[in-house]
């Protein structure tokens, strides 16, 4: 997913304290980064998180874009939309996600996966006034596409307001990272399967420009995914 290592297993564990008890990891702690460089690195390399509140008693977990802004995690969504409308001021629990390997044991309960990932615990918060929502949104594009913002047709104010841009603050957030192999049971070595690792990355194929690009124009520069 990266052209930079996920944390080694054989790094010292990170001993910086959890911002609080919700946020500690109880099972396998030693997988746990509470550092913010960890967990800003990883939210970096994000594309998509999963926003998770509840309405009427009812748990709902939405798939969105996300990226960082300093100590702030930011979404957006329609501003009509459940995600924006029912989400703001409201508890919310935003994960992220990747993939960096398949783990294949001798025995079914030891197949694991390779990841790291980030729990964001905090209220949501709707961004007000045309210009701060336009403002948000230029973070994203530059997040994914560097230099991208200043060469777009502006946005209107029109669809400023019809875009719901979402924040959660930074102050309750945890790291969790497994990068190792597989671990057999004792005995389970000499069973004639194979074992190992697997690694997963994502690849980013070759840009396929529409019917209205004139000849000759570059496609954008894009992030390292």
């Amino acid at each position: 997913m990266s052209d930079v290592s996920p944390a080694s297993s054989g790094q010292p564990a990170d001993t910086t304290p959890p911002a609080s008890d919700r946020v500690r990891l109880r099972r396998k702690p030693l997988r746990g980064r509470h550092d913010r460089a960890s967990i800003d690195a990883i939210i970096d390399e994000a594309v998509i998180g999963v926003v998770a509140f509840v309405q009427d008693g009812q748990p709902y977990a939405v798939p969105t874009n996300v990226w960082r802004d300093g100590d702030r995690l930011y979404w957006h969504g329609s501003a009509g939309s459940r995600l924006v409308r029912v989400a703001d001021a409201s508890p919310v629990c935003v994960t992220l996600y990747h993939l960096d390997g398949l783990v294949l044991a001798r025995s079914a309960t030891n197949h694991s996966v390779n990841f790291r990932s980030v729990m964001v615990l905090g209220t949501a918060h709707l961004v007000t006034g045309v210009d701060h929502v336009g403002h948000a949104l230029e973070g994203l594009v530059e997040s994914l596409y560097p230099g991208r913002w200043s060469q777009l047709r502006p946005m209107t104010e029109k669809e400023r307001k019809e875009t719901g841009v979402m924040y959660v603050d930074l102050a309750e957030a945890s790291a969790k990272v497994r990068d190792e192999g597989a671990h057999d049971n004792e005995g389970d070595e000499s069973w004639p399967v194979w074992a190992g690792l697997i690694p997963v990355r994502t690849v980013r194929g070759e840009p396929e420009p529409d019917e209205f690009v004139q000849p000759g124009m570059p496609p954008p520069v894009v992030r390292v995914l």
